[in-house]
């Protein structure tokens, strides 16, 4: 029970936005080589461009199909709740037929689950006998080994395994779609970016989870932004304030492993802790808007509920970008408190709302810095085309055309920042992007050659709670 029901709240998260309309005007952006504090002209380019790679100019390039058959096939990797919603989203596209041809997973009930959900809808478009069903830690590997150029492995398994997964994709030359977040630590999202450049050079297709960046209503007011609508933008504010997902206490002859995996939001090493992987969207769209990545960081948190697992049930970041300029990340997970999940903007001659709350994002420009109907100047007034759906589109429109389509280098750009805000508020330091990339600091030393008889990396007594971060004492650097 406690299996099928972990990501409960994820599913009902990816389902809220899965019921808006499935146009498909959105951007993709290419993957680029940036020095280590990029100019905002390079991060636009890189991060911003609107349809970028639709057009191949001066070269013919053959259409590239998984099978003779034009099927592109699926390898689900990881087969909770934002996986089954993935594979959902990717058998609604149109333009050609798709096919779920393999799933693995750590847990068989999770597996049979998923499957078992996604027959309801999309039977006709299941093709994953019992022989291509895995489970295991080397699960992954079977998997995308029942692929072919030109198909598609979903990784979308929790953090601590994605760098692993994708450098065997990678490897394999298998075009990739992964779930964030994408690391846990800087040793593993050292491993995540050497992977994203080895994709480029394949000209493999990434697709990432960061879908808001596929949002046509937060396209059309970041592109309004980087006009000047509201100036130089010099403030921004994100929010993800909810109930909590709690931990339950460990019982007395369970795999401790088993069990941390089971429940990874409450646990730092697997998920990367609820900050980065229930807030990192909102990172990614702070710094799209900024046009610029931050370059320190430095946090206050604690855990009031010992229900939170080994980590805190409140954040607050500041973050500084290259010119002096602030992001300010709050987010906490707490029931019966003021609640809100959304971001906004402030520049020299004006002030913006990204995103108003997560079933619909109504952004709005404004004169000035009091968002009152009266100083209103814009706002993009219809609903959001389904950026769940967009992004499996555009991911798949390109595998089929054989258009440019690699998000793997912003996507670890943008855990990079997650990181440094979770590692400051943890340890109680000022960070530095610089400190964070050269960190030798790791979770888990082997994860390679994890298997359920390996020792969990935390330990709790059973029927207690886990410890808490101690800022001054606990080392993530």
């Amino acid at each position: 029970m406690g299996i099928q029901t972990i990501f409960k709240g994820e599913v009902m998260r990816q389902q809220s936005k899965r019921h808006i309309s499935k146009s498909t005007r959105a951007a993709s952006a290419v993957g680029r080589p940036v020095e280590s504090t990029p100019s905002r002209r390079q991060f636009l380019k890189q991060s911003g461009r609107l349809l970028a790679g639709s057009v191949v100019t001066g070269v013919a390039l053959p259409r590239i199909y998984a099978a003779q058959d034009h099927t592109i096939r699926l390898a689900l990797v990881g087969c909770g709740g934002r996986g089954t919603g993935a594979v959902a989203d990717a058998l609604s596209a149109k333009g050609g037929p798709v096919k779920l041809y393999a799933m693995a997973d750590l847990f068989e009930p999770r597996l049979q689950s998923s499957l078992s959900n996604l027959k309801k809808d999309f039977a006709d478009k299941l093709d994953v006998p019992p022989e291509r069903r895995f489970i295991g830690f080397d699960a992954y590997k079977k998997a995308i080994d029942c692929l072919s150029p030109g198909d598609v492995v979903l990784l979308t398994t929790h953090a601590a395994f994605r760098p692993m997964h994708f450098e065997y994709a990678v490897r394999k030359g298998v075009n990739v779609f992964a779930e964030k977040s994408f690391a846990t630590d800087a040793p593993s999202v050292r491993r995540w970016l050497k992977a994203a450049e080895a994709s480029e050079q394949k000209k493999l297709k990434v697709g990432v989870g960061f879908m808001w960046r596929h949002s046509a209503a937060r396209q059309e007011t970041i592109r309004r932004i980087h006009d000047g609508a509201i100036g130089d933008v010099h403030t921004l504010r994100i929010y993800r304030v909810h109930g909590p997902v709690h931990c339950p206490t460990l019982l007395k002859d369970v795999n401790e492993l088993a069990f941390q995996l089971q429940h990874p939001n409450s646990f730092t090493w697997v998920s990367s802790g609820f900050f980065i992987d229930w807030h990192c969207h909102n990172i990614d769209v702070a710094c799209w808007a900024k046009g610029a990545w931050p370059v320190s960081a430095q946090g206050f948190g604690g855990r009031c509920y010992e229900q939170a697992g080994n980590q805190f049930d409140h954040y607050t970041v500041e973050y500084t970008f290259a010119d002096g300029t602030k992001l300010l990340a709050f987010t906490r997970g707490m029931n019966n408190c003021w609640n809100t999940y959304s971001d906004y903007a402030h520049g020299s001659k004006g002030s913006a709302v990204l995103m108003a709350t997560l079933g619909e994002p109504k952004p709005k420009i404004y004169k000035g810095h009091n968002m009152v109907p009266e100083n209103l100047i814009w706002e993009f007034g219809r609903p959001d085309p389904n950026p769940y759906r967009v992004e499996w589109q555009l991911l798949l429109d390109a595998i089929r055309q054989d258009k440019p389509h690699n998000e793997a280098r912003r996507a670890g750009e943008a855990e990079v920042a997650a990181l440094m805000g979770r590692m400051a508020t943890h340890t109680g330091q000022f960070l530095t992007r610089d400190q964070v990339l050269k960190s030798d600091f790791q979770f888990v030393r082997d994860i390679d050659g994890m298997t359920f008889e390996t020792p969990a990396p935390i330990h709790a007594e059973p029927g207690s709670f886990y410890p808490a971060p101690q800022p001054g004492i606990t080392k993530e650097v």
